[in-house]
């Protein structure tokens, strides 16, 4: 219901078009306040507080939603973000909040939080500053962008004297939250990249037929849909638990699998275009773009298989498949 609902608004307000606008730095307050007026940021505040009262698992298709359509805005972290400030004390802040799930303090005790999604228009960043919990106000920090054509990604610094005291200790959970987003974001996003591609060879003729009936091309529409299939599945794992945020484990898998398969869909879908895919004009480019920076947000495949490498070699009995069957939610684990 959530998911058809916010869909709705994201037809009307997150178009290729609407997304080339404020990529060349047209405001984005038409798709922020349409979901922020319709209460869909508070999706995992309990009903008793105004909110929808969702758990992980029925929120996740919310956040693929946000992916498959390449939202400009930071709706899913706005979303964790206020989970994570529910139970501190500390008021959800108002305007665009996003999630730093790994920064570090310099040596003059300025904090850096690199490589932040959706760091160059957020007003405010939830940041894990080793194990500790921060509201930034981005503001008052210097941001640098990635140099990355079209990218809102950007490395933010904060002076000593503009950065607050911690009010948690939880902070991994903001990148474990962070790092689940972004899995789910590529699931959406692949979805969209290879219902685009099949349309595509389906609608694109050769030799008196489309290209889509020619076996060469139906192999690569199935490795493509396969990895699609198993990225839902991942996602869907990531936000599988019952607690409040996404567990260690389930995430480590989550983001793996679904970043192990950005360069295959990718370029496989570009293959398959031909020469308009590589175009600025075709509207392919808008997901593929997001599929690369999404891959090595809060680390790439090579940073979460190392979690998971580890887990399984720390396991006493049973095969590779009992370990993926009950380890991710474990207490173990």
């Amino acid at each position: 219901m959530f998911t058809e609902a916010i869909e709705a608004i994201l037809d009307d307000c997150a178009t290729p078009e609407a997304i080339r606008a404020i990529e060349n730095g047209g405001p984005a307050a038409s798709i922020w306040n349409a979901v922020e007026e319709a209460g869909f940021l508070e999706l995992l505040s309990p009903e008793s507080a105004g909110g929808a009262g969702l758990s992980l698992s029925a929120v996740e298709p919310v956040l693929r939603a946000f992916g498959r359509y390449a939202v400009p805005v930071p709706l899913a972290q706005s979303i964790a973000a206020r989970a994570l400030l529910r139970d501190t004390g500390v008021a959800t802040p108002v305007g665009m909040t996003t999630l730093a799930g790994a920064c570090r303090r310099r040596e003059d005790d300025s904090l850096e939080a690199p490589q932040v999604q959706f760091g160059m228009t957020c007003d405010h960043v939830l940041a894990n500053v080793d194990g500790d919990l921060l509201l930034l106000d981005a503001t008052l920090a210097a941001r640098e962008p990635s140099g990355v054509r079209g990218s809102f990604c950007g490395t933010l610094v904060w002076r000593p004297d503009a950065v607050p005291a911690t009010f948690g200790t939880n902070g991994e959970a903001v990148l474990l939250f962070s790092a689940a987003i972004h899995a789910a974001a590529i699931a959406g996003a692949m979805d969209h990249v290879f219902a685009m591609t099949l349309q595509y060879c389906n609608d694109r003729s050769q030799f008196g037929k489309s290209i889509g009936k020619f076996q060469a091309v139906q192999h690569q529409l199935s490795v493509m849909a396969q990895h699609v299939a198993s990225a839902g599945m991942a996602s869907g794992l990531g936000f599988g638990g019952a607690g409040a945020v996404p567990e260690r484990l389930a995430t480590a898998i989550a983001k793996a699998r679904t970043s192990a398969a950005v360069p295959l869909i990718a370029s496989t879908a570009h293959a398959l275009h031909g020469a308009i895919g590589v175009t600025a004009e075709y509207d392919l480019q808008l997901y593929t773009r997001r599929l690369h920076e999404w891959r090595i947000a809060d680390g790439s495949e090579a940073f979460w298989h190392r979690m998971v490498g580890i887990a399984v070699l720390a396991q006493e009995h049973g095969t590779i498949v009992d370990f993926a069957r009950t380890a991710p939610y474990s207490a173990a684990a």
